[in-house]
């Protein structure tokens, strides 16, 4: 009988899956943000690492099947989000050049672009839930939903909402039966994709 999903915290040691896995939901974004396929994975394991920032160990949390990790995603609440996502940019020695300088880097233009929900709330960052393809339609992310709309509970937020890209039909057919509507719509504007907002009201 198969196994069910199980939602946990990731060790720090498992930030290669962990980034592998985040990769997943927009490799063309990371590539650009990291200069390269490299560059983005290894963006996402410095990101892991250091506290604070968008996809940070304590805001991840990875779904685990079979005794292999098949999901993953950053939740945290959007007041927090550009304290976050500015972190890294700071972090000069660690981060790729492109996102290190902030001159026309891949992250201000993440930022300008990515639609925001109302305030104050729980959110999947943009394009951070992600399932292994060796582990689809077997309930992955429906389990970290779940878990997403339990944290927002908890900290008695509104409203769940996330964002993707606008041609993730799979995605956007999940999100929609799981309670989301549409908060708001980007056109595209290169590299950076066309992108849908959702939002859940939990109250």
């Amino acid at each position: 009988m198969p196994d069910d999903p199980r939602v946990r915290s990731p060790e720090l040691e498992e930030a290669h899956e962990v980034a592998a896995l985040l990769y997943l939901s927009s490799p063309g974004g990371f590539d650009f943000f990291g200069g390269s396929q490299r560059g983005g994975l290894r963006l996402h394991r410095v990101r892991f690492r250091r506290e604070g920032t968008d996809n940070s160990r304590e805001v991840v949390k990875v779904v685990e099947l079979d005794g292999r990790l098949a999901g993953a995603m950053a939740a945290f609440p959007v007041s927090e989000a550009e304290q976050r996502r500015d972190l890294l940019i700071r972090q000069r020695d660690e981060a790729p050049r492109s996102l290190a300088t902030g001159r026309g880097s891949g992250g201000w233009l993440g930022r300008a672009r990515t639609p925001r929900p109302s305030r104050p709330t729980m959110r999947s960052t943009w394009t951070r839930l992600a399932t292994s393809p060796d582990f689809r339609r077997r309930g992955v992310a429906l389990a970290l939903l779940r878990d997403a709309e339990r944290q927002a509970r908890e900290r008695r937020l509104p409203t769940l909402a996330l964002d993707t890209r606008a041609e993730n039909d799979g995605a956007r057919k999940l999100y929609e039966r799981f309670g989301f509507e549409i908060g708001e719509e980007r056109p595209a504007s290169p590299p950076i994709p066309a992108l849908v907002g959702y939002v859940k009201r939990l109250a």
